[in-house]
């Protein structure tokens, strides 16, 4: 027996990706459906490498009764709108957005970390999915924490601008084309020219100086993974256009070693 998806948000890069992994680990599908904003309506998209083209159905008009879960990635506006909406009739919402993070209703979900937590996504019928930089790095830290009992993490990331969507990626491009022929590189997703730069800057500031970034990593750690840990973030748009790397300082109740940590 298998399960009937939508993917929402399924043109853009996010979208992509959960196609192609579902077509990848061959998800037991009985069905499954995209859907977009109505820009996107008619458009074909590919299933993985299956050779399957699935056609694009406007969000706003589809019908998720019938459905058994939807996996969103059309931002925090988006899904605002349309989750309670696919919760309500019975698809259970698996959101990549911020929206739902903090919520105390809404189970924010590792599943190597804390796969217990999920049963409370009954009382919304929705599911939240960490940060990107925090989901990596409490992977990382869960069997540390077991064995050691973590009490500080000062951690610095180096993301890529594929944290930014397909925009992000377009300008990385385009100002290095840009530089290279001597044209200008016009910042126009990014804060600072990206191309040959790195940028202290992800996301909004907040008023204590740190951005909304940095607040998600502190306060997404201490709900998946331990209240009790102290987290300390910088966190760095670097000119790489995917995968995001992390040094991580980690201050231990216990003691324990650098061969222990390395093989645990």
């Amino acid at each position: 027996m298998g399960y009937r998806i939508v993917v929402a948000g399924a043109t853009g890069n996010v979208g992509r990706e959960m196609l192609n992994i579902l077509a990848e680990r061959e998800f037991p599908l009985d069905d499954i459906a995209v859907v977009a904003s109505s820009r996107s309506q008619g458009d074909e998209v590919d299933f993985g490498e299956t050779g399957r083209k699935l056609k694009v159905q406007n969000i706003e008009h589809f019908d998720p009764t019938g459905w058994d879960m939807a996996l969103f990635a059309i931002g925090s506006e988006g899904t605002k709108i349309h989750a309670p909406r696919f919760a309500a009739a019975g698809c259970t919402v698996i959101d990549n957005s911020s929206l739902y993070r903090m919520d105390p209703d809404v189970p924010l979900i590792v599943p190597e970390v804390n796969p217990d937590a999920i049963a409370g996504y009954t009382k919304r019928n929705i599911i939240a999915n960490p940060n990107c930089s925090t989901a990596q790095m409490v992977v990382a830290l869960k069997p540390l924490h077991d064995f050691a009992k973590i009490k500080r993490v000062v951690v610095a990331t180096y993301q890529s601008v594929s944290g930014a969507g397909k925009a992000g990626m377009d300008e990385l491009f385009e100002q290095s084309r840009n530089i290279f022929v001597g044209d200008s590189a016009e910042a126009k997703k990014f804060t600072k020219q990206i191309a040959f730069n790195v940028i202290p800057h992800i996301d909004s500031f907040l008023d204590d100086g740190s951005t909304k970034e940095e607040w998600k990593m502190v306060v997404e750690t201490k709900k998946i993974l331990d209240p009790k840990i102290k987290v300390t973030a910088t966190c760095v748009r670097v000119p790489v256009f995917v995968g995001h790397s992390e040094a991580i300082n980690i201050e231990f109740e216990n003691e324990i070693s650098a061969d222990q940590a390395q093989k645990i």
